[in-house]
């Protein structure tokens, strides 16, 4: 299939696009900007995509500005469902990427597709709009949703947490700030999103939403006792008040049923693996 994906040059991006490759696919990537809604129309009747993965976003919660999420994140994805339906009449698989931040940090435990989502940012707002925004295409596109939970790999930025703490490793330094060690999150390997991605374009469950995670957890601590066993490097973890969130949930997971009902099967690299490929190479894969 020809399959358009956005955000492709980011970190997601060049990982889908080996995942795609592999598996025969022609990938385009879009080069208009999302918030220019004649470009958009322009470029998609050129490309004419068989099927769209849509990741781009601005996706670091810290993000100076507010309003860059609603523009790119909802008013972005909007202007791309508009040019689809106008001028793409051949797309079979419309892929929107959410996030796992939608479901907030209030509850304890597993969390499935069907809780209640209850956001606590900017980021995670602008996604859930977004997933409503979708919900008006949905008699005119083959699209459906996935949630993906926290994961992470080489080339990802140090503003998140893990390439942060590996980064610290990897130049042996001596000290490290962090909040909460005690923590217990989902995290996956990009390797694996990227493929599960893949596999969802080839059998879109159209209009359903998919976590796409793990659905296993580890503490902070643990990754740091995880890095220190790999690399034989002992650094001093100081506890950051600015980075301690009040009312911070211990545990949080995803349900994967749902995604492994659609796959059938899918092969989620185990955590501690992908810190031993962190930790040991510069390379893009």
């Amino acid at each position: 299939m020809r399959v358009l994906v956005t955000g492709l040059s980011g970190f997601t991006g060049q990982y889908v696009k080996n995942a795609l490759e592999t598996k025969g696919h022609q990938v385009v990537g879009l080069s208009s900007d999302l918030t220019v809604s004649r470009d958009l129309l322009k470029e998609i009747e050129q490309v004419q995509p068989q099927a769209v993965i849509h990741l781009a976003a601005i996706a670091f919660v810290g993000h100076g500005n507010a309003n860059a999420f609603y523009e790119v994140n909802l008013i972005g994805s909007r202007n791309l469902l508009h040019a689809l339906a106008k001028k793409a009449p051949d797309v079979k698989s419309i892929l929107l990427v959410s996030s796992a931040n939608v479901y907030g940090n209030r509850f304890e435990g597993v969390l499935s597709e069907e809780d209640t989502p209850d956001p606590v940012n900017d980021y995670a707002v602008s996604k859930l709009a977004m997933e409503h925004m979708a919900r008006l295409w949905h008699d005119q596109l083959p699209l459906f949703i996935v949630r993906p939970f926290n994961y992470t790999g080489v080339g990802q930025s140090e503003n998140f947490l893990i390439p942060k703490i590996v980064d610290h490793f990897r130049h042996k330094k001596q000290t490290i700030q962090l909040g909460n060690l005690d923590v217990y999150r989902d995290f996956s390997d990009v390797r694996s999103v990227a493929d599960a991605y893949c596999g969802l374009i080839e059998f879109p469950p159209i209009g359903r939403t998919l976590n796409i995670c793990s659905g296993e957890t580890h503490s902070i601590r643990e990754i740091i006792d995880l890095c220190i066993e790999n690399t034989g490097h002992a650094i001093e973890v100081q506890v950051a008040p600015s980075l301690v969130r009040k009312n911070e949930v211990k545990v949080l997971k995803g349900d994967k049923s749902r995604l492994m009902e659609v796959l059938g099967s899918w092969d989620s690299i185990n955590f501690p693996k992908t810190l031993q490929w962190m930790l040991r190479t510069n390379r893009d894969y």
